[in-house]
């Protein structure tokens, strides 16, 4: 039965705080108002813990009162009167000292079980969830191991420095009341030393805490600069080792470990001076109180008892200042820590669903780019008022130099970026109102540059349409032309074919391989426009030859859209549109193109035979 009880209870504790709770959409920039937001969502089970805190620091100044009692009935008492005068008090001490474990017990498995793993786990899915609507460009401008290493920390952090509060700071607050209780009501002189130790204990703080704070956020900082540099590195391995180039990487990485650990060191250094401090300060408080003790019991004012119950208040509040300014100090990192989260967590989502955002009503799939202009930068614009009606089911193909605007023109359709100026409009409708979800379910895009989630093939190519049926992925994957490599796959678990995961953003799978499985992602997607910004790029050309023929049965009936450098692959297009400078220069067939004689014909040309440079016979003249 028992057994039964305590897993029951552990069974509560552990469903107290749901870590898969939905956060606020903004995050304060002020760091309390960014503590509070995180805590209050979880304050009854905080305030459960606050509550047997309090109880245990006071169930610990008892101790040393016992003792003291203890000491005083010993030595008033004869012996063979003990325990007929004492009893009811050795009875109440026995009690007292019996419930005082349960609360310990009590306050370490709420904090331990209830509170830490659920708080710590919402908050990184909180952060996680926030971050993730961030738009690209945040992600392209920081390093993917530092967020990460943020979402991990800072959920940690808020949670360390919320419990250290409870647990240690309001401890010893408590602890102290009840230790300044206790010998003030001996004698109001032996309280003094406790008095100046407060003060005292207030001003050493006051001096290294900010400064421990401002260290442990430059600490904390490194450390992330430091993961995100040996991601970076782990994801770019094969880059490395290609060039040959260890020993530069080596003093590349070891340079930023050297920084960490400078950072590190200059954090520690601090620490030493505040622990030399509290040591003294304990030294002298208990030495103050001893002198007074003696003093007052030669005069006779106090018992041996109360001088000894005394002396063990004090030497245990000298032993946990210590404990409670390691304590505030791991708040102080944790404060840092947080900070420096925040640089990140704490940034505006730019790329939000507008004000009362609805789904979109698709009827034909007409696109519209009404005078769009746009940049990255609005010094530098990269697409100069550009108008451009694609009618439902029609098929159109960008042309254009590299950074002529084609792929930014193609982001900004799926709302990745807001348009400078000018709007985009799908059946009428102007896509900065809609639901960014709703819209993206609506487009289906084969990027250049594929890359696959290291999960398992199947998990990959179900990603738009997770409902779909095995015989549905098996035509997918047979209209991609994958079937040919994917039943051979296999993985280091012994996972086969569809099972079998691909690796880090599919380096497990060649370029052709990922591009395949990305089309038959596409495929079994079936949205009604579809986007191919150099889909075939990756495929060498006996491949790309049957693709063609599926990717002419899976335009049918779509509004298309398609990138191509290697413009021979753009002419079953119904119209061609190239773009020079982040504006329109020319539309048309590619026919009509080629006989206009303008950029189009000049590139066609040079992919044509243009670049073939005739050699240069040497004529050898008879003598």
């Amino acid at each position: 039965m028992a057994p039964q009880m305590i897993q029951s209870v552990f069974l509560w504790l552990e469903r107290l705080i749901d870590p898969i709770a939905p956060g606020e959409p903004n995050q304060p920039t002020r760091l309390a108002a960014f503590l509070r937001q995180q805590l209050t969502q979880v304050r009854g089970p905080l305030a459960v813990v606050l509550a047997l805190s309090i109880l245990d620091a006071l169930s610990d100044t008892l101790v040393p009162y016992f003792i003291g009692r203890l000491v005083d009935l010993l030595t008033h008492t004869p012996r063979e009167k003990l325990l007929t005068e004492a009893g009811p008090t050795l009875l109440i001490i026995l009690g007292i000292m019996l419930i005082r474990p349960f609360i310990y017990v009590a306050g370490v498995a709420f904090g331990r079980v209830g509170v830490d793993p659920g708080l710590t786990n919402r908050l990184r899915w909180q952060f996680y969830s926030r971050l993730a609507s961030q738009s690209l460009g945040f992600f392209q401008s920081d390093f993917a191991g530092r967020l990460a290493n943020r979402v991990m920390q800072t959920g940690g952090a808020v949670r360390q420095a919320a419990m250290a509060v409870i647990t240690a700071v309001v401890y010893i607050l408590f602890y102290m009341i009840g230790t300044f209780g206790l010998i003030a009501a001996q004698d109001w002189r032996l309280a003094l030393p406790v008095i100046a130790w407060l003060v005292l204990y207030i001003v050493i703080l006051r001096a290294f805490l900010p400064e421990q704070r401002s260290r442990a956020q430059a600490a904390s900082n490194g450390r992330s600069i430091l993961m995100g540099k040996i991601v970076d590195s782990f994801g770019n391995i094969q880059t490395l080792k290609l060039f040959g180039r260890k020993a530069r990487e080596d003093a590349y990485m070891s340079g930023a470990i050297r920084e960490a650990n400078g950072l590190f060191h200059h954090q520690q250094r601090l620490q030493v001076g505040f622990s030399l401090a509290l040591s003294m300060l304990s030294m002298v408080t208990i030495t103050s109180t001893a002198a007074i003790g003696v003093w007052l019991w030669r005069e006779g004012t106090i018992e041996v008892g109360a001088f000894a119950m005394t002396l063990a208040l004090v030497t245990s509040l000298g032993r946990m200042s210590g404990w409670v300014a390691w304590e505030i100090a791991g708040i102080m990192e944790n404060i840092g820590v947080v900070q420096e989260g925040m640089e990140s967590l704490a940034v505006p989502v730019t790329m939000q669903d507008a004000p009362g955002a609805v789904d979109l009503d698709f009827r034909r799939g007409e696109i519209a780019f009404e005078a769009v202009s746009f940049g990255y930068d609005a010094r530098l614009p990269v697409l100069n008022g550009i108008s451009l009606t694609i009618k439902p089911g029609e098929k159109i193909g960008l042309v254009g130099r590299s950074g002529a605007g084609k792929s930014t023109l193609v982001n900004l359709l799926l709302h990745f970026n807001p348009v400078t100026s000018g709007r985009i409009t799908l059946d009428g409708q102007d896509i900065a109102g809609i639901r960014q979800e709703s819209l993206r379910a609506r487009i289906a895009m084969v990027t250049q540059d594929t890359s696959l989630l290291h999960r398992s093939i199947r998990d990959n190519i179900v990603y738009g349409r997770p409902e779909a049926s095995e015989a549905e992925i098996a035509e997918a994957i047979e209209k991609a032309k994958a079937s040919e490599f994917v039943g051979s796959l296999s993985d280091w678990k012994g996972r086969r074919g569809l099972d079998a995961h691909v690796g880090e953003r599919g380096v497990k799978l060649s370029g052709g391989q990922r591009q395949r499985i990305a089309l038959a992602r596409v495929i079994l997607k079936n949205a009604p426009i579809l986007v191919l910004d150099e889909a075939t790029s990756a495929l060498d050309s006996e491949v790309e030859a049957a693709i063609q023929e599926s990717l002419a049965t899976l335009m049918e009936g779509k509004t298309v859209i398609a990138i191509a450098h290697r413009l021979s692959t753009l002419q079953i297009m119904d119209r061609l549109v190239v773009l020079d400078a982040g504006r329109i220069l020319e539309e048309g067939t590619h026919e009509e193109l080629l006989a206009a004689g303008g950029l189009y014909a000049d590139l066609w040309a040079r992919q044509s035979g243009g670049f073939i440079v005739e050699p240069k016979r040497a004529v050898v003249e008879a003598e």
